[in-house]
C-alpha cells in the first residue's frame, strides 16, 4: 500500500472543539458524521473480531457428561455446552456468524419437538443409539455421521441405547438469523411428531450417488431432500478420489456434502465438508472470505491459523476467521486425518463476497509465531 492509497480516500480529519460542539447537535437528532466512522466500518480488507481458536474434547468432555446429572434435557431445552469464541462472546457465536456447542443425551432419553428459523446440522461424536426426527421421518445416526435440520423444521432428538450417552456437535446459524432480527421458535403443539413408518427414509430414497428419484418424487424446497450422510459412505468416497486424483493443494482430498438433486449445498445458508489429509500430507496456506468450523473426525494433526500453530486430536474443534491465512498438517506418516467442517459460504457466494488468494512466500508457508 502507497502513502497516497493509505490517504486519499479515507477519513483523516482532525478533531476541533467546533466540531466536537457539531458532534454533539448530531447527536441530539440520532445522528451523526460518517467521517468519525468510516474507516473501521469501509476497511481495506477484512478485519474479523473471532480470533483461531481450538476447543480440546479431551478438556471439554468430562464437563459435558457432567451436565447429565446438572440438569435435564427438558428444563434446558437442549443439553448443549456452547463453544464460545474469545471474540464473539457479545452473541455466543464460535466464529464468525456460526454458532457451534457439544449437545450430550443419555440412555433412553428424548427430547420434545420443535422448530426454529435457524438451520442446524449434528456431526456424531461418540455413542450409539442417537436418533432425531425431521418433519416426521426418523433418522438413525452413529459416530462421524453427518445429519441436517433445515431451517423451519419439525425436529425432536433422542438416544434409545440403554449404556453410553450420546455426545455430537451442533451447528447453526443462530447468530446470522438474529443479526437479521428474523428469528422464530415454536415448540410443537403435540411435544412430539408422528413419526413414519420408515426410518431414514431419505437416505434409502436419495442416497445413492448419481440415482436419482425419477417421475414419482417433487421435491420443491431449497435445503437437500437427504437428511443424513452416513461415514461409512463418505469416508469410502474420500478413498475413491483419493485413488484418482491428488486433490487439492490446500485443502488435501476434499468433497462437499451436496443437495443430491442439485448438487449444490445441504443447506440455503450454510455447507459443510470432509477433507483427508493423506499420511504425512502438509497442505499450503491461502484464506478467503467466510467462516469455518472444524472438527477432527479421525487423526491427529496440526493446523497454523494466521501464523499460531494449533495441535488437534480426534473430537478437538478449531475455527477459521473470515480472511485468516490457514493451513493443515497430518502428525502420522503411516495413517490418515480427517476433518470435517461447515461454514457459511453458500451466504457469502450467493452475496457475491467470495475472494480467495494462495499465500504468496515462504513456499506457500506461513511463519509460525
Amino acid at each position: 500500500m502507497t502513502l497516497s492509497d493509505d490517504v486519499l480516500g479515507r477519513a483523516r480529519v482532525v478533531d476541533t472543539d467546533d466540531l466536537k460542539a457539531y458532534y454533539a447537535k448530531l447527536g441530539k437528532f440520532q445522528a451523526g458524521a460518517l467521517w468519525t466512522v468510516a474507516n473501521d466500518i469501509e476497511p481495506w480488507y477484512p478485519q474479523p473480531k473471532s480470533v483461531p481458536t481450538l476447543w480440546s474434547y479431551r478438556e471439554l468432555r468430562p464437563l459435558v457428561l457432567e451436565a447429565l446429572g446438572l440438569v435435564s434435557g427438558d428444563d434446558a431445552g437442549r443439553r448443549v455446552v456452547m463453544l464460545v469464541n474469545p471474540g464473539r462472546k457479545d452473541i455466543s457465536a464460535s466464529v464468525g456468524l456460526l454458532y457451534s456447542g457439544l449437545q450430550v443425551m443419555g440412555p433412553g432419553e428424548s427430547m420434545t419437538a420443535h422448530r426454529h428459523q435457524a438451520a442446524a446440522l449434528r456431526f456424531v461424536l461418540e455413542g450409539q443409539g442417537a436418533w432425531t426426527v425431521v418433519d416426521g421421518q426418523k433418522l438413525k445416526v452413529g459416530p462421524r455421521d453427518f445429519a441436517i435440520t433445515p431451517n423451519w423444521t419439525w425436529h425432536e432428538h433422542g438416544n434409545e441405547g440403554s449404556d453410553e450417552p450420546v455426545i455430537w456437535q451442533d451447528g447453526l446459524d443462530i447468530p446470522l438469523v438474529n443479526a437479521h432480527d428474523a428469528g422464530f421458535y415454536e415448540v410443537h403443539p403435540d411435544l412430539y411428531q408422528k413419526q413414519g413408518e420408515v426410518v431414514n427414509s431419505s437416505l434409502l430414497t436419495y442416497g445413492h450417488g448419481q440415482l436419482r428419484p425419477y417421475g414419482y418424487e417433487a421435491w420443491d424446497k431449497r435445503y437437500s431432500p437427504l437428511f443424513a450422510y452416513p461415514w461409512e459412505r463418505t469416508y469410502q468416497a474420500l478413498l475413491d478420489v483419493a485413488a484418482a486424483s491428488d486433490g487439492s493443494p490446500y485443502d488435501g482430498i476434499i468433497l462437499e456434502y451436496s443437495n443430491p438433486l442439485t448438487g449444490g449445498s445441504v443447506m440455503p445458508t450454510m455447507s459443510a465438508h470432509l477433507q483427508m489429509l493423506r499420511p504425512g500430507e502438509a497442505t499450503k496456506a491461502h484464506r478467503h472470505t467466510g467462516s469455518v468450523m472444524y472438527t477432527v473426525a479421525k487423526g491427529s494433526g496440526h493446523s497454523v491459523i494466521a501464523g499460531k500453530r494449533f495441535d488437534w486430536n480426534e473430537g478437538d474443534v478449531f475455527c477459521v476467521p473470515s480472511w485468516a491465512w490457514h493451513e493443515h498438517a497430518n502428525g502420522s506418516v503411516t495413517d490418515d486425518a480427517v476433518l470435517f467442517s461447515y461454514n457459511d459460504f453458500p451466504v457469502i457466494r450467493s452475496l457475491a463476497f467470495w475472494r480467495e488468494e494462495a499465500y504468496p512466500d515462504n513456499n506457500g508457508h506461513q511463519t509460525v509465531e
